[in-house]
């Protein structure tokens, strides 16, 4: 209760009087009577008139005459809003248009919440009849302008007081049309805003109240079986599983209200509507169970569709249902009656029946692809089939089902009799669709192509052709065509046939595409000149790129063509010098060549050699770090280089083929040199490369007989010298190498350096090497067996050196005497060389010879019986014996006495020589005699 209603003298003062005001409500309405149809702004006039309501309500309660003016001028906005309404005439067709509509509209609804509002402030009057259901009205055609507006917060505003003011009134006692359709309008309105405003439950609740507002009216019902139509479309829109079982609901509440109403109604045309409503919620509901799948209720509805309309009358969706649900269930003889039923209907569209036919072929798979394909030629027949049809089928029936396997092939081959069909063809014949039909079917044969199913993909392809104009304009695609069907053909190890189709390619686009699939048919005929000269000529056309040589070297080592690989890469290698853009690196493409030259049966020497020295030279000219690269990955390559030569050096001194393995070590020096960087490993091999180098150079020499050139030799010194300062430090006193105890070089490599030195400076110097020998001897990789291979060496051969030989004998038994247990075959062995050595340099019967005779005397004093080989024993005792002879003939009796009595103490050491001993002394004894009579 307000406090103006409990006491007068409490009403707040207040400057506006109600006919002031009155009189300023009625000037603003005026103003909008009196706008013209060029000037319809009513934004100050809106803003004005709802300034004046909270004033009006400040002098509430209204005497019965302000009530009943008030009531006057809000009729006469409205109407004044209606008559603004018809005046206001402007197209939306632009931006700026939609623009100003939107606002007159706002503009239009505020004046009539105004309006509303001016009704409800003034309440009852006595003169107004049924004034609550006229504010009503008006609030409830207000919010109608909101919900238009899509201000659904105003909207459902007014629906609220409007359902308020009817809310009170006894339902039994309105009698009045209009009112009842305002109390099911107003619901139904209410609920669609509830809707909008995702309030479903309220809206729901809100049709579900309206049912008690029909008052038997046809119209009610058929507007809200309609709102229940519109609620289960639009959730059947989302087609979530919850979705369709609400969908179903609402389309089943939609199908009751038509039934409720159909009894209601009094014309036949009302009668006709109620029936087309429920044929359509029928049909609505059939398909809402077929996305459910309960099939059997899809029939159902089909069936109740069928016995309440004529057949002529049968809406295309039925048959199409029907033919969807038999497929569901497996009954596909039904399901093409239906599909039949559909076709033959002259009356039903292209689109409705190719898409029955995309329906039955993809329902029904491949069983149905003949059954579809019959009947699209059926639709042939007609006359408004069209490209687009035949288009929307092959992609039906090539898109269902996709992947490999029988089903897959089946459907192809279905596919491949459809588009050859020559009506089909002549449907395409300048229609725009051709090319999209060549894409269906390319994208088909493509994908059997993937799925290495070579003999569908290839009759794709060839019907691929047949959407392809005969045209200068498609020589290019026609080429693709044959390109491709080569390739199909060549999986198919048809090569005569992939021979044709790529003549004919080149015929219409010569390219570098065509020479590849030239360079494989030539490769699986195994034409192995003709597919060099192939490759040979792929570098002439215009869009030749590299990496075609290199598919060419990965195809021929596929088919282990190793010389076709060899050929392509070598091509490429030549390219290097033009200049052009290359996605292999020089260095890789050589290591490749030489990776295949090892693995072919008959490994040609010269040709790996020809490429590593390449590899070598290039680096030098362009930097090592041009060549091999940078890093870790430049490092790896010359690393695979390097080892590369050193086994190849390996393999062919194995091998005795010393016509290369010199040239091998040398590079395998080289390259090591490039990696050392001051690492002892690789210092070592540089070394040992070097070393091994000029031994091959050497073995080369004594194994051809031929002799190396003055070049050579020096060229072969300096090698060895640089090895030697390597690993080895100088001796001070001759300048010759000595090891070098911290070099870690093994004893072999420094014999080998000590011989290869020796031999190389006999023959440049050729005077006495006596220190290296010495500067070996004492080094820590000497032993008995290096110095007697040595000696051996120093004392044969052109270079021959008995004093350098005799020499090293000697210090070979030195170093044999000083050990605990000397190996006396070995000292026998070298005793006879120095007894042989002294004779050749000094005479037979020399006191140098004496002297060895004389060593080994002493050395076998002492000696067990067999301890010094018995052979050697009595060769040193006869010997030794027999060198008295000479001297005995010239009457050196002094010489032969010596030499006999040398030969006699040496058989006394051997205990089967006693015999031999005494005669000896006998002998010796007749010398002494006849020496000292006469």
């Amino acid at each position: 209760m307000r406090i103006s209603e409990i006491s007068p003298e409490f009403r707040p003062n207040s400057p506006d009087s109600l006919s002031t005001l009155l009189g300023e409500l009625e000037s603003y309405i005026k103003d909008i009577e009196r706008l013209s149809p060029h000037n319809l702004s009513t934004e100050k006039i809106s803003s004005k008139l709802q300034n004046i309501l909270p004033r009006l309500n400040l002098l509430l309660p209204l005497p019965e005459t302000g009530k009943l003016q008030i009531w006057k001028l809000s009729f006469r906005l409205w109407n004044g809003c209606v008559d603004l309404n018809n005046a206001f005439d402007i197209r939306s067709d632009d931006g700026k248009n939609r623009s100003l509509l939107q606002i007159f509209k706002e503009e239009q609804a505020k004046l009539r919440q105004i309006a509303a509002d001016l009704l409800l402030l003034a309440g009852n009057a006595s003169e107004i009849s049924s004034p609550a259901f006229k504010t009503a009205s008006f609030y409830f055609r207000t919010g109608l302008c909101w919900h238009e507006l899509k201000m659904f917060d105003l909207a459902a505003n007014c629906f609220e007081r409007a359902t308020d003011l009817t809310a009170k009134i006894d339902i039994q006692t309105i009698s009045n049309e209009e009112e009842q359709k305002l109390l099911s309008d107003l619901h139904i309105a209410r609920s669609m805003t509830a809707w909008e405003m995702s309030e479903r439950n309220l809206a729901l609740m809100l049709l579900s109240r309206c049912k008690n507002f029909l008052f038997g009216r046809s119209e009610s019902f058929k507007i809200l079986a309609e709102q229940y139509l519109q609620f289960g479309k639009f959730v059947l829109s989302k087609e979530g599983k919850s979705d369709i079982v609400e969908a179903l609901k609402l389309f089943n509440e939609a199908l009751d209200v038509c039934d409720k109403g159909l009894k209601c109604t009094k014309r036949p045309e009302e009668a006709l509507a109620f029936k087309n409503l429920r044929e359509k919620t029928l049909q609505f509901l059939g398909a809402t169970h077929l996305l459910g799948e309960e099939l059997d209720n899809v029939l159902k509805c089909v069936r109740v569709l069928r016995e309440t309309c004529r057949t002529t009358d049968e809406h295309p969706s039925v048959a199409f249902m029907a033919m969807k649900a038999y497929l569901g269930q497996g009954r596909h003889v039904e399901a093409e009656k239906e599909l039949k039923s559909i076709v033959i209907n002259k009356e039903h569209s292209e689109a409705l029946c190719v898409s029955a036919v995309e329906a039955f072929f993809r329902m029904a798979g491949s069983a149905g692809a003949e059954v579809a394909k019959m009947v699209f030629f059926g639709l042939l027949g007609r006359c408004h089939i069209s490209a687009g049809a035949a288009l929307t089928v092959t992609q039906t029936i090539t898109s269902c089902g996709i992947g490999s396997g029988t089903p897959s092939r089946m459907r192809t081959k279905v596919a491949a009799e459809f588009v050859s069909d020559e009506r089909v063809v002549a449907l395409f014949a300048g229609a725009k669709e051709r090319e999209a039909m060549y894409a269906v079917l390319w994208n088909r044969a493509a994908d059997h192509f993937r799925w290495k199913e070579y003999d569908v993909s290839a009759e794709m392809f060839e019907k691929s052709m047949l959407y392809v104009a005969q045209d200068a304009g498609n020589r290019f695609l026609r080429a693709k065509s044959f390109r491709v069907l080569c390739l199909c053909h060549l999986a198919l190890s048809q090569v005569d046939l992939a021979e044709e189709y790529i003549n004919e390619a080149e015929k219409l686009d010569p390219n570098i595409s065509s020479a590849f699939l030239k360079f494989k048919i030539l490769l699986q005929k195994k034409d192995e000149e003709g597919a060099i000269n192939q490759i040979q000529s792929m570098v002439n056309y215009v869009d030749f790129k590299p990496e075609f040589l290199t598919l060419s070297a990965h195809e021929a080592m596929a088919s282990r063509a190793l010389p076709l690989a060899i050929a392509s890469l070598v091509t490429l290698l030549n390219l290097f010098s033009s200049g052009k853009q290359m996605s292999l690196t020089e260095v890789s493409i050589l290591r490749h060549i030489i990776s295949l030259h090892l693995r072919s049966q008959n490994i040609d020497e010269s040709e790996i050699l020809k490429f590593t020295k390449r590899a070598r030279d290039r680096s030098l000219e362009i930097g090592s770090d041009e060549f091999f690269g940078r890093g870790a990955v430049g490092k790896g390559e010359l690393h695979w280089f390097a080892r590369h030569s050193w086994n190849m050096g390996l393999t062919t001194w194995r091998e005795m083929k010393f016509d290369f393995c010199p040239d091998f070590w040398q590079l395998a020096s080289e390259f090591y040199d490039g990696l050392s960087d001051g690492a002892e490993e690789y210092r070592l091999t540089v070394c040992k490369a070097s070393i091994l180098c000029v031994g091959a150079m050497i073995a080369r020499e004594k194994k051809t007989k031929s002799t190396m050139t003055d070049s050579e030799a020096k060229r072969a010194l300096q090698m060895v010298d640089r090895a030697g300062k390597m690993v080895f430090t100088s001796s001070s006193s001759g300048g010759s190498l000595a090891a070098d105890e911290r070099s870690g070089v093994e004893p072999s490599l420094v014999f080998i350096h000590t011989s290869n030195a020796y031999y190389l400076k006999k023959r440049i110097d050729g005077g006495s090497q006596k220190q290296l020998i010495k500067n070996f001897a004492s080094s820590k990789a000497c032993t008995v067996q290096y110095l007697l291979e040595l000696g051996l060496l120093v004392s044969q051969g052109p270079l021959a050196d008995l004093e350098d030989a005799e020499f090293t004998h000697q210090t070979c038994l030195s170093a044999l005497l000083v050990t605990s247990s000397p190996n006396y075959t070995t000292v026998s062995f070298v005793i006879r060389k120095l007894v042989t050595l002294a004779g050749l340099r000094h005479g037979e019967t020399s006191d140098e010879v004496y002297n060895v005779y004389k060593e080994a005397y002493r050395i076998m004093v002492g000696l067990k019986e067999g301890e010094y080989p018995l052979g050697e024993s009595k060769w040193l005792a006869t010997t030794a014996w027999n060198r008295s002879v000479l001297p005995a003939r010239l009457r050196q009796v002094e010489v032969a006495k010596r030499w006999m009595k040398m030969g006699h103490e040496l058989a006394r050491q051997v205990s089967s020589l006693e015999t031999y001993a005494f005669r000896m002394e006998k002998c010796l004894a007749t010398l002494e005699n006849d020496d000292q009579s006469s």
